[in-house]
């Protein structure tokens, strides 16, 4: 059986066992060597955060049972999208797919912290004051349901063998949980690492306080996209240890590391502004070295 038979064969079992096998990975390694000390309880936010992640996957199998897997079947077999007008070879297809994929998460992303509306939601993930594997799927639902229906939207135009889909799934779920762990890599192995992958000292600089570096970063699994677009920033101003997590205005771990507080988040406090441009800091200070 070839891997790609595999996969189709065993898709779901698969995912799942990436993601809890990357949970265990990641979290045993929190425990031994962590980064970061914490400041909330670490089973109140994991009970909370696996609980949101929980929630919405049944929510998510209600509203779309056949998944992203599933469109992607739909839109081979309907003959749509760019990869299923021109003959493109298997290899070239999959590596093509998961690359343009990843770009258009990039995309999303930067959107989210752009538009306010979309800010609102968004901040639920970037609200956590501990920053953890559980940190990388903490998402509110309207925003997972937002980010299916663009995925189904790309998959549509893109029509990426179904194979290249289950990969891409797998990649974002077990990098996410990586670059969110609170974990330590060696200084020469972290700067080789982020040539090609989102490390946990990378991603960390996006959930800073801080709005400059909060909207940078914004890579999930290649870190490309931030270089060629302008939005790498290498180090956090004030260390990785000393740096604060979160959002300035919402510190009440009732609000923010409760499941009710998350599901509500979105709904808090006035309509207001998160340009993603503005910048606090001359961007002309040197950041500072590596830890």
């Amino acid at each position: 059986m070839s891997l790609e038979e595999f996969l189709l064969t065993n898709e779901k079992q698969v995912r799942m066992s990436f993601f809890f096998g990357m949970l265990a990975f990641i979290g045993m390694w929190e425990f031994i060597a962590p980064k970061r000390a914490l400041s909330v309880s670490k089973l109140i936010r994991w009970a909370n955060n696996l609980g949101l992640v929980f929630f919405n996957s049944i929510i998510l199998r209600v509203l779309f049972p056949a998944a992203a897997v599933g469109m992607a079947a739909f839109a081979t077999e309907q003959g749509w999208g760019l990869f299923n007008y021109f003959e493109v070879p298997g290899g070239l297809a999959i590596i093509a797919s998961i690359v343009i994929m990843d770009l258009i998460i990039y995309i999303q992303h930067v959107m989210v912290h752009a538009i306010p509306l979309l800010w609102r939601l968004h901040r639920v993930h970037h609200a956590d004051l501990d920053y953890d594997v559980t940190t990388g799927a903490r998402f509110h639902t309207i925003e997972i349901i937002l980010s299916m229906l663009i995925k189904f939207a790309t998959i549509v135009l893109l029509g990426p063998p179904v194979v290249a889909v289950i990969m891409f799934e797998i990649i974002l779920n077990a990098t996410a949980m990586f670059n969110h762990g609170n974990i330590s890599l060696p200084k020469t192995l972290d700067k080789y690492l982020r040539l090609i992958l989102v490390t946990p000292d990378m991603h960390r600089v996006h959930h800073s306080v801080e709005d400059d570096e909060a909207n940078s970063n914004f890579g999930f699994s290649l870190p490309w996209w931030d270089r060629i677009f302008g939005t790498y920033r290498a180090q956090p101003r004030a260390g990785h240890k000393e740096m604060t997590i979160g959002i300035n205005k919402y510190r009440d771990p009732k609000l923010v590391s409760w499941l009710p507080g998350l599901l509500v988040l979105p709904f808090i406090g006035k309509m207001s502004g998160y340009v993603i441009n503005r910048r606090q800091w001359d961007d002309g200070k040197k950041n500072i070295k590596e830890e």
